[in-house]
């Protein structure tokens, strides 16, 4: 053992007990702290840079789809390296591969900041996407090997509620900094914040090394789970963006996706050392744990896409107050994630998971009630309830994936946990966006001509109808009046509504099957006291 490596031992029931703390360094609270910090600059970005999109599409010059791909390059090279980055974790040490993930995304950062081309902008992104998967599931590991069982949930919690705070934050901080310094200072902030981390990380982070941790490494694994995933994100993402699903391509790469996934668990079940060892989803817990947070990501990030737009088109409200409306939810996730750890300790994740995607989908369901005349109240009412149940699914999701697989493979469930998380909410935003975008073209034309509006629709106004957004140009067009001005952005807010509620209740509808599944969920194995360990 060194200063900084601890090597875990288990305790006669399979439980491991982490090695007790010296001063700062391997303290459990103060580690919880430490990767907080890290993790908080990752989930802060994720939503952070929708706000500067549209600066860095005048400054820059980009198309839209250009644009598009600031988020979604990110997106892909996240999803696809997480569980390899997991892996990393178990192998090398979650510690370095931690640090070395703080240090990539903010030096990735500081590079956006500096670029002067659309190009070098989504060539960084991808570089963040590639760092911020080396981090998460690295803090996970940490905190994993730190905690002691009795106390890990309450960990969890705590770790959800940075994670929340900062993805609900990022709108609020990226308007600030968007509307009064630049779009520049949204990547720059991450450099600060990451010499903090870094710090924190050097100082108080004790590297924890499973007895059985792996000594060799997957490559070929490696090479089919990342083209799986690769293909899969990439069928979703073009679905949404310019495809359709109903193209061949799509299919195409949605079938080379499933064909690779085939490939890859046939050669898991041969290879010495898997990548993920297949024995992990003979736990029905884990594998409903990661079928829940699939389900879970896709309600909640599928069934928020519209509400930006919803507050920002319909309502007319600036970047940060439409932030500043979704405080409701940021507050509540705060608040209740850390309620949720204790209760799951106490009581076992089922019920309080149960019960957070029936919130989840009383929220959902209560949404598509939103009209152009909501008041704030009610609006906040909805995304209070949405926090609510979001909150202990985040922990107890967590907690079972992590808690049913075995010390060594930490990080790949902490990856697997965060991949699932990916793929669930690129799959609900292209699939709700699908959604809401045939219902506005099935309803455009009904609401124009009840509109009785003398002249034919524009298709320019039919895609303006997807975002509920009126074009600015539209009161200098020839021959506007202000009643015919009024009369066509009603319809194109009428239009967006019915889409907006249907994806809604689509969301809702997921989530009650989320909730179905969440009966499946039991506390880990590794997190009982004195319970009998994970055996693969």
């Amino acid at each position: 053992m060194t200063s900084q490596t601890t090597i875990e031992k288990s305790s006669p029931g399979g439980e491991p007990v982490p090695a007790p703390a010296k001063g700062l360094r391997g303290h459990p609270w103060l580690t919880l702290f430490a990767v907080a910090v890290g993790v908080m600059m990752v989930a802060l970005d994720g939503t952070i840079v929708a706000i500067a999109n549209p600066a860095i599409k005048a400054d820059l010059g980009a198309s839209w789809a250009q644009v598009q791909w600031i988020t979604n390059g990110y997106l892909l090279a996240l999803a696809v390296s997480l569980i390899t980055a997991g892996k990393l974790g178990d192998r090398f040490g979650h510690r370095q591969t931690f640090l070395i993930g703080i240090a990539g995304f903010a030096v990735a950062s500081a590079a956006i900041g500096l670029s002067d081309s659309i190009a070098l902008v989504i060539t960084f992104r991808v570089l963040q996407g590639v760092f911020g998967a080396l981090l998460m599931p690295a803090a996970l590991g940490l905190l994993r090997a730190t905690f002691p069982a009795e106390k890990l949930n309450m960990a969890i919690g705590i770790w959800g509620m940075v994670i929340g705070a900062s993805t609900a934050g990022g709108p609020i901080v990226g308007g600030l900094l968007v509307e009064h310094v630049s779009w520049q200072s949204v990547f720059f902030i991450n450099v600060p914040v990451g010499v903090v981390a870094l710090a924190l990380g050097l100082i108080i982070l004790l590297d924890h090394r499973a007895e059985n941790a792996p000594r060799s490494f997957d490559v070929v694994g490696i090479v089919l789970l990342s083209g799986a995933m690769f293909a899969l994100i990439w069928a979703i993402i073009k679905a949404g963006e310019s495809w359709g699903w109903d193209s061949f391509r799509t299919w195409a790469w949605l079938v080379g996706a499933v064909v690779l996934f085939a490939v890859f668990a046939f050669w898991e079940t041969k290879v010495a050392e898997p990548l993920i060892p297949l024995g992990l989803f003979r736990s029905v817990p884990l594998s409903a744990g990661t079928v829940l947070m699939v389900l879970m990501a896709f309600a909640f990030l599928g069934g928020l896409f519209p509400v930006s737009f919803f507050l920002q088109g319909v309502h007319g409200m600036s970047p940060v107050d439409s932030g500043l409306h979704l405080l409701p939810l940021t507050a509540m996730m705060i608040v209740s994630s850390p309620i949720a750890g204790a209760l799951i300790t106490k009581f076992g994740p089922r019920i309080p998971l149960v019960g957070g995607m029936v919130f989840t989908a009383v929220a959902m369901f209560g949404m598509t009630t939103l009209v152009k005349d909501t008041s704030t109240l009610a609006m906040s009412i909805w995304f209070a309830v949405l926090g609510l149940g979001l909150a202990p699914v985040m922990v107890g999701a967590t907690e079972v994936i992590v808690g049913n697989a075995p010390l060594e493979l930490s990080g790949v469930a902490g990856g697997l946990q965060q991949a699932a998380m990916q793929v669930g909410g690129a799959l609900g935003t292209a699939v709700l966006g699908a959604v809401m975008s045939s219902k506005v073209n099935s309803d455009f034309a009904a609401n124009w001509r009840e509109s009785g509006i003398p002249t034919p629709p524009d298709p320019r106004l039919q895609a303006a109808a997807e975002s509920g957004v009126a074009p600015a140009e539209l009161a200098k067009a020839p021959g506007m009046t202000p009643d015919i001005l009024a009369r066509i952005t009603d319809v194109i807010h009428d239009t967006f509504l019915s889409g907006m509620h249907l994806a809604f209740l689509v969301a809702g509808v997921v989530a009650v099957v989320a909730a179905l599944v969440a009966t499946l969920t039991k506390r880990g194995a590794n997190a009982e006291a004195g319970g009998g360990g994970v055996h693969i």
